[in-house]
C-alpha cells in the first residue's frame, strides 16, 4: 500500500501563489505516474496536472497550463504543485494521486491507484 498526504493548502489572494506538496510513504517503489486533481463544491473531481516517474513528461489541463507547474523528487518520495496567478475559480480541494503504471491518460481518474485526503485551497478575489 501507498499513503499520500497533501499539505500547503490555505487562503490566498487572487494573483497570488501557493505551493502544494504531497508526501508518499509505504511501498513507494511501486509508484510510477503521479497527478494532482481538484474538486470544487458541487462539481466533479477534475484533472489538474500529471507527471511521469522521471519527471521528463508533464501534463496539464487547459485551465491551469502556463500558471501551474508539477514536479517531483523521487529521493524524497514527493510531488509538488506550484500554483501561480491564482484565480477564484481555482478554489477547490486538491488531491494527490499515484499510479502503479504509466497512465495512458494522466487525466483519467481511473488511472490512479492511490489517493490522498486532499488539501483545501481558497482563492479570494
Amino acid at each position: 500500500q501507498v499513503q499520500l498526504v497533501e499539505s500547503g493548502g490555505g487562503l490566498v489572494q487572487a494573483e497570488g501563489s501557493r505551493r502544494l506538496s504531497c508526501a508518499a510513504s509505504g511501498r513507494t517503489f511501486s509508484i510510477y505516474g503521479m497527478g494532482w486533481f481538484r474538486q470544487a463544491p458541487g462539481k466533479e473531481r477534475e484533472f489538474v496536472a500529471g507527471i511521469n516517474w522521471s519527471g521528463s513528461s508533464t501534463y496539464y489541463s487547459d485551465s491551469v497550463k502556463g500558471r501551474f507547474t508539477i514536479s517531483r523528487d523521487n529521493a524524497k518520495n514527493a510531488v509538488y504543485l506550484q500554483m501561480n496567478s491564482l484565480k477564484p475559480e481555482d478554489t477547490a480541494v486538491y488531491y494527490c494521486a499515484a499510479s502503479k503504471y504509466n497512465p495512458a491518460q494522466y487525466s483519467d481518474l481511473g488511472s490512479y491507484d492511490y489517493w490522498g485526503q486532499g488539501t483545501q485551497v481558497t482563492v479570494s478575489s
